[in-house]
Formats: structure tokens, sequence, C-alpha cells
């Protein structure tokens, strides 16, 4: 199994939530982007065993924003330098407002079969204040075109807990994302992250966390709709319909080896090693040889806590017989207080989250990784 993802750091707003790397001021810096991309594709091929390709996820940034014909070099570039398997999914991600039958018309001479939607929620008040660029009726819209296009494994993000958001406006925004057709649906607690807009606005009391109490039960509300609905769960924040999984990002859970592309992309191995691409749109275009990386390669214990930390968060959880005596010896001796209050189980040698510990999957984690 092997993996690339493709990272498009452009922007044409930033959300106040949102610490991925990005910029808003492209100024022309697109197609000079992409021959850097279409360079260190050429220089890298061989980082991954083999040039051929599972799965393949153009994210951002705003992908949709590519110009068609940039998009289409991408394309070129990749077939000349590694082959795309003839089951390959190949995703890209996309603001609603870019969804339109041109763009479709486009993403259709390509290989993409996936598009993944940033929805975020359909309260269009809710929208203007995050930074959003588009509203309820765009998204409903796109998916429908999207459709129209046959392109139909769609999948829909929506964050929970974001500021003036009720339970009500909760159960609208699963519902109506549900109703729409979609095979896959992402739905994330929101997080305030350090050096975000609405990092700032709670430190400084202008806003307020969702409480507790209500996070948890739009969590819940959640998992019994997804339910409902014929969606399966596979990660605590990722639902299906079966075979809909993300294959891509189901790739970083389980720990195969992925080659990223792009500023601020990041690559894995398989084994120990993980590289960071510096995350500098000039630097990364300026780059006459290799791209500025750092490059850490994980000790016996980081090993472990990385095992631990992507395993549990899927539905399948921790295969105890990967784990070394030591290793697993350790982690069980952890989790048994939770295992006592339901909050993990052990079934068929693999250790879950229970539907109680998801909740404070972060907590569990953490205590079981090793110091």
């Amino acid at each position: 199994m092997n993996s690339i993802y493709i990272h498009i750091p452009f922007c044409q707003s930033r959300c106040i939530y949102c610490d991925f790397y990005s910029t808003t001021h492209a100024q022309g810096m697109m197609a000079s982007y992409v021959q850097a991309l279409i360079r260190e594709m050429s220089r890298r091929k061989h980082y991954i065993e083999c040039t051929r390709v599972n799965t393949l996820y153009i994210g951002g940034g705003t992908p949709s924003l590519l110009p068609a014909e940039l998009l289409s070099a991408i394309f070129e570039a990749i077939h000349s330098n590694f082959t795309l398997t003839p089951d390959a999914e190949v995703t890209i991600e996309a603001n609603p407002d870019d969804i339109n039958n041109d763009w479709l018309k486009n993403i259709r001479q390509t290989p993409i079969n996936r598009i993944s939607i940033g929805t975020q929620t359909f309260d269009d008040q809710i929208l203007n204040f995050i930074g959003r660029r588009h509203n309820a009726k765009q998204t409903i819209k796109a998916v429908d075109a999207c459709k129209q296009a046959d392109i139909t494994n769609i999948s829909l993000d929506l964050i929970s807990s974001l500021p003036g958001q009720t339970m009500q406006h909760w159960q609208k925004d699963v519902d109506l994302a549900l109703s729409l057709g979609i095979t896959h649906l992402s739905a994330y607690t929101l997080s305030y992250e350090e050096g975000t807009k609405l990092y700032q606005m709670l430190i400084n009391g202008d806003i307020k966390e969702t409480d507790e109490e209500l996070s948890r039960q739009m969590y819940y509300h959640l998992l019994n709709t997804t339910e409902k609905a014929g969606f399966q769960q596979y990660e605590i924040s990722n639902f299906s319909l079966p075979g809909q999984h993300s294959r891509h990002n189901s790739c970083y859970w389980q720990g195969t080896p992925y080659l990223g592309l792009g500023a601020g992309a990041h690559s894995y191995d398989g084994i120990r090693t993980r590289r960071a691409n510096l995350p500098n749109i000039k630097t990364y275009i300026n780059a006459t040889d290799d791209v500025p990386h750092d490059n850490e390669i994980l000790n016996d214990n980081e090993l472990y806590n990385e095992f631990v930390m992507t395993r549990l968060r899927t539905t399948l959880g921790i295969p105890l017989d990967k784990l070394t005596a030591n290793d697993r010896q350790y982690c069980l001796n952890i989790a048994n207080p939770y295992i006592e209050k339901k909050l993990l189980s052990v079934k068929n040698n693999h250790l879950h989250l229970t539907k109680e510990g998801i909740f404070i999957s972060n907590d569990i984690i953490s205590d079981l990784m090793r110091s």
C-alpha cells in the first residue's frame, strides 16, 4: 500500500479556526508552486519503495482554487513518475462555492474519483462568523452537481461545538448532511489551536467554549444518527457507508508509507523515519536541490506512542499481538483501570475504546503513552 499527499497551500480567505499551513496571498505564485511540486515529485519518487500508488489525496489550503491547466500539469507529472493502480482512490478537497459544472468538467478529465467538501455547518450565520465563503445552499447544490457529473464518492466535513452552535443546529447539520446521498462524513469537535484568530478570541473573552456536556451530547447524537443512516464508524471522527471509508486517511492510522509533496507536507517511510517539508512557499519554490525539510527518526518509545495514538483512534483498535511483550504488558497495565470503568475493552486481542471512552480518548491515549 503506497499513498501520496499533495499540499496546495492557497486560500482566498483564512477561516478563524484553521491552523493548517496556507496563505491568502497567492500573488501569481500558483504556477511556480506547481512547477516546484513537479520537481519534488521527480526527485523523491523513490521515497516509497514501489511507484505503484493506491491512494492520492490533494489537500490544502483550497485545492479547488487551482486552475484547470495546473491541475492537469500535476496529473501529467503523477503519470510520468508513478503508476496509479486501476482501483486507486484519488481525492481532492473542495470548497462548496468552487464546485460548478465547469470545474467538474475539468475534474472529469483527471483520475479524481472522490471529492471531500468542506461544509463545516449548514447555518449561514455561523459560517459567516468562522470565515467560510459559502452558504448552506451552495453545499447542497455542490453535492447535487457532483452526482450529476457521475462523481458519487462524496465526503462532507462538519464541525461541532462551534461558537453559537446549539444542539438544534447540530441535529440539523448531521441530518441534512446524511440526507444528501453522500458516502462519507467527517465530523470533528472544534479545537482551539494556538495562533488562530479563534484562539485569540477565546483568550480575550470574546467567545466561550461550548459546555462539555453539550459537546458530549452532540457527539452521541452523531454516533446514533450515522448508525441509523447505515454509516459505519471506522475512526473517532469518520463515518462511511460500507466499503466507502477513506482509504487514504486509513493509511495514516495503519502506519503504511506515504509520500508528502508540497510546502509543509509530511512523509513517512513506514518503518521509523518521518520527514516534514518546511512550511514556506517562497523557500519551497526557490529550492534548486532537495526541498528544505526536517527528518525525524523515531526511537522505540516514539514508535510505540505513535502505534497507540493512531490505532486507538480507529474502531479496529490496537492489535495487541503487534506489540512487543514489554509494550503489551505496559499498555495493558495502564489500560486495566479504564477497562474496569468500561472506557476500554479487549475483543479478539484488540484494545478498543468503548462508546463512553471515545469522548475522553485524548486523555486515555495520553495515559497509555510512554514518556
